[in-house]
């Protein structure tokens, strides 16, 4: 956050920019031809402003910005062209500095120089078939950090470029939406991302907005739609251009972009946006629009949204509430949908309100969904817990059935993310076998987690690696063990198994992305636990899944089924498929008997290994 003062050249010609039309916009402007690039910037409290650059010799008196209305400076410059590297030079009173475009689409590094950059032209928009999104009932997301998800230790932080590469696999798992943790330029090259240095850049270890773009468009050929992270509770803190920018600030803080106050205090540094300010919240919203304009995503997840709502997090107490913030949320929101009608957006608030997805009208943030901790902490409890009497079938239930504002598909389901498998915890496997997360146990329960996760009412999402089994907790430094994927080669035949019936891609489980649940076989004792799923009742659409949360197998075991006929065992997680010691326990294909059982006129009989799944459905009728 220190500033740099600039060195002006003394062999730079030093020349007023051509006069022109003033054009709309902010930061830096390619101009239609070759008629160079205008500039405009928002610094309220400076005295000057200039353009400095590769195109100028970085000689701030060559090209100065015009002062406009509203703290905005203005300059068109002839010279400079797609790919010059520049900066703003600032005066206030005494102090001459130089500060990155904070709207600089493209950086050598977080604390480099910012890159004039202009998109170029798809070679297949022409004519191409828009893509558009799968609805939220046919989500099933795959969260991935292009750092680590494809490369090695020795080549360093991965891709776009490498991650691209591995589309089709997921593709062939059944994917169809990739959450990407974030891109925005953060400081150093290995991170989460959390961190955004500048919010509208893209990470140059990563390749950059034209790799990112090359991204989007593969996965997009491959028919995966593409979630971007984004973090408006606080920037930085690290290499923070957009601090103190124009040379202002109170109390030492952050200046024009920031609360410069106690509203300023975040779990991540002091650098909380101030909400109620019009540019930024215009910084934030042009931010937000951008993604969709410029590159083409389908959605965004916004993180820690609970920040941007509250102060400090406490939701149960009205003097936490940043009203600013909540409009904010509402606003954007607004905004995003209404240009762009098939977006995604998701909040990580984790605060269980139905506000949060509800719509603005209705005075809600206005989110088409959010991840689900009502979720995830009680499955993965259930999991991790070793002993089967303190197995909680209840816990499990309040996971399955829990929805906002009377709809399924305003929650995220999962059992691991980037923050379930880090900051203190792991990998469910690991968590359930800290000395061997390989084990028996450690496969069979994070499998039964991930079997929930598949039949639960909700999006589905995975973590990376999670297929294969991966262990221990996540890190930035650390790449994803593809070698597991032939090591584990069944467990990622199970992933693929549950993906495909969640997605119904064989047209016999229709049920299982549809709005309903009835947890209907429960039996503490022997911790079995039955539930039918359905969209709209019938053969191919109505699914029954039992679950065996104990170490126990049982045979002969009689549950209800909704319909007459013959239920087929769609999937069994105990198949040797899927594992050489699992045991193939008995459960085929079972007819019905017309006697009462659970709510139901009918009933069938069979087995479950131990920590196992079964899900059942009928043939639709040819």
């Amino acid at each position: 956050m220190s500033t740099a003062t600039l060195q002006p050249s003394s062999t730079a010609s030093r020349s007023k920019p051509a006069p022109s039309a003033s054009v709309a916009g902010m930061g830096a402007i390619p101009l239609s031809g070759s008629s160079g690039v205008a500039f405009r910037v928002w610094a309220p409290h400076a005295d000057a402003v200039s353009v400095v650059g590769s195109f100028n010799d970085w000689d701030a008196a060559a090209h100065p910005l015009a002062k406009e209305g509203s703290g905005n400076w203005y300059a068109a410059i002839p010279s400079a062209k797609p790919g010059d590297e520049y900066r703003f030079a600032l005066k206030r009173g005494d102090d001459e500095f130089t500060r990155i475009d904070p709207r600089a689409l493209r950086v050598t590094n977080s604390i480099g120089n910012g890159v004039i950059w202009q998109k170029p032209a798809s070679p297949t928009s022409a004519g191409a078939k828009k893509f558009t999104p799968p609805t939220l009932d046919q989500l099933v997301i795959y969260e991935l950090h292009i750092g680590t998800f494809n490369t090695s230790k020795e080549t360093g932080p991965g891709t776009f470029a490498s991650a691209t590469e591995k589309l089709p696999y997921l593709r062939d798992l059944g994917i169809n939406a990739v959450e990407v943790m974030p891109v925005a330029e953060f400081a150093g090259d290995f991170s989460w991302g959390y961190n955004p240095a500048h919010p509208y850049a893209v990470e140059s270890i990563y390749g950059g907005p034209d790799a990112f773009l090359a991204f989007i468009e593969a996965a997009h050929a491959h028919g995966i739609a593409v979630i971007l992270d984004v973090v408006y509770n606080h920037f930085g803190p690290g290499d923070l251009s957009i601090w103190q920018f124009d040379g202002w600030n109170e109390n030492n803080l952050g200046g024009i972009y920031f609360y410069n106050d106690w509203r300023a205090q975040t779990p991540w540094g002091d650098t909380r946006p101030d909400y109620g300010r019009g540019e930024v919240r215009s910084y934030i919203r042009d931010n937000a629009l951008m993604w969709f304009r410029d590159f083409g995503i389908d959605g965004l997840r916004w993180d820690m949204s609970v920040y941007i709502r509250t102060y400090k997090g406490n939701t149960g107490d009205p003097a936490d509430d940043l009203k600013e913030g909540w409009g904010l949320c509402q606003w954007v929101n607004d905004e995003i949908h209404k240009e762009f009608p098939h977006a995604i957006t998701i909040a990580e608030d984790l605060h269980d309100s139905e506000w949060i997805v509800k719509g603005t009208g209705a005075g809600g943030a206005g989110f088409n969904s959010q991840w689900d901790a009502a979720f995830v902490h009680p499955v993965r409890a259930t999991m991790i817990v070793a002993n089967d009497e303190h197995r909680s079938l209840d816990a499990v239930i309040g996971a399955l059935k829990n929805k906002y504002d009377d709809d399924a598909f305003k929650r995220v389901v999962y059992s691991e993310s980037h923050d379930e498998v880090a900051n203190g915890k792991a990998r469910l496997p690991s968590e359930i076998d800290a000395n061997a997360a390989d084990a028996y146990h450690a496969r069979k329960r994070s499998t039964l987690g991930a079997a929930l996760v598949m039949t639960a009412p909700g999006i589905p999402m995975l973590f990376q690696g999670q297929e294969l089994l991966e262990d221990e907790w996540f890190r930035d430094e650390v790449p994803l063990d593809w070698e597991k994927q032939s090591r584990f080669a069944g467990v990622h035949a199970l992933y693929r198994d549950l993906v495909s019936l969640r997605r119904n891609l064989s047209g016999h489980t229709a049920g299982l992305s549809g709005q309903h649940i009835e947890t209907h076989h429960v039996n503490h004792e022997k911790k079995i636990l039955g539930f039918h799923r359905w969209r709209d009742h019938g053969a191919g659409d109505d699914v029954i899944v039992i679950m065996n949360l104990s170490s126990e197998p049982v045979t002969d075991y009689a549950i209800g089924v909704p319909s007459t006929g013959n239920w087929r065992v769609r999937f069994n997680s105990d198949a040797k498929a899927y594992s050489p010691d699992f045991n193939d326990h008995t459960a085929p294909d079972a007819e019905t008997v017309a006697e009462p059982l659970d709510g139901f006129e009918h009933r069938i009989v069979t087995g479950l290994a131990p920590y196992s799944a079964l899900i059942l459905s009928q043939d639709r009728a040819s």
